[in-house]
């Protein structure tokens, strides 16, 4: 399988504000770098707000500029060949950049179809069809400025579908939205990776970067922490375990506590309580204690995408 997208050693500082007497700081977005994402896949970029997602996405569309290192989309270097580039690719955005609100949706997608060079015929054809992609052909002569958040963001994809790119970034695609416009919105990339696309996905919603991806790149202050599978990242911490008991007594849950490795013991709202370990074989303890006690309703659980995170992370980085 061929490299869609390939960073290499990329860094990217911005001046910081200047202080009385002192020069100015540096602010390094990107440290590094190095990513790549093979053809066909949905990678998620999965880091909170200031980790350097969006100026990655900048940069691989030609926007910005880097510092130092190199990237490309489809073997095109994104600084000595951006005219060839950016034909490739095409970028969503959450809210509302990008769309005209006076306009209507219909008029929005022709706009869009104008700078991609499309005949008028081709881009009233494509603009139509993509509407109906999206869901939004009943609504295509109504002003945008009219849409919900859904809507929106549904029209966004469809803006970044006019110039039928191989390669899609879509930057915080769901921010905002309701859980069933989120579902609807996953479902479509879902379509999109079918017919082949490379989408690269940026986010600090774990939930979503489970859902959708093939891959997920953990990165944080502009350093790639992982890349893995969702499910392969939660087993790297295993040991983060989640015991789940009903029937324990205070007595017991205090021989629990004291236990090697055992970092929490916390009552439910249901009476039962929650045994959390971080050390490995702690779990096999845990529950070879509570056996011995006569306690058999008991049900452990793996770290979700969240936990994983915020063990690598931090909980700085959930400060989204």
């Amino acid at each position: 399988m061929s490299a869609a997208i390939e960073v290499r050693d990329l860094t990217r500082v911005f001046e910081g504000s200047k202080r009385r007497g002192r020069e100015r700081d540096e602010v390094v977005a990107l440290d590094h770098l190095d990513l790549v994402v093979d053809e066909g896949q949905v990678h998620g970029l999965l880091g909170p707000n200031g980790a350097g997602k969006t100026t990655l996405v900048k940069i691989l569309s030609t926007v910005l500029l880097p510092t130092a290192g190199s990237a490309s989309v489809l073997g095109r270097d994104v600084v000595r060949e951006t005219r060839a580039v950016r034909p490739l690719i095409g970028i969503v955005f959450g809210g509302e950049r990008g769309l005209y609100g006076r306009l209507t949706a219909l008029d929005n997608l022709r706009y869009w179809a104008a700078l991609h060079r499309l005949a008028d015929a081709e881009g009233l054809r494509r603009a139509h069809e993509l509407l109906d992609r999206v869901g939004l052909h009943e609504r295509a002569d109504d002003r945008v400025e009219t849409f919900s958040r859904g809507m929106m963001q549904r029209l966004h994809l469809a803006r970044g579908l006019v110039g039928d790119p191989p390669v899609l970034f879509l930057d915080e695609p769901t921010t905002g939205l309701d859980p069933i416009a989120a579902l609807d919105f996953r479902r479509l990339v879902d379509e999109l990776r079918g017919e082949g696309r490379t989408i690269l996905l940026t986010t600090h919603d774990m939930v979503e970067a489970e859902a959708v991806c093939d891959r997920v790149a953990l990165i944080d202050r502009g350093t790639l922490l992982a890349v893995e599978a969702p499910r392969t990242l939660a087993t790297w911490i295993a040991r983060y375990e989640r015991i789940d008991v009903d029937g324990a007594s205070e007595e017991v849950l205090a021989q629990v506590r004291g236990l090697p490795g055992v970092s929490a013991v916390n009552r439910r709202e249901d009476g039962g309580a929650r045994i959390e370990t971080d050390a490995d074989g702690a779990t096999q303890q845990v529950l070879r204690t509570l056996v011995d006690h006569g306690i058999t309703s008991v049900q452990t659980s793996l770290p979700n995408l969240t936990e994983v995170y915020v063990h690598l992370v931090g909980d700085r980085g959930l400060e989204v």
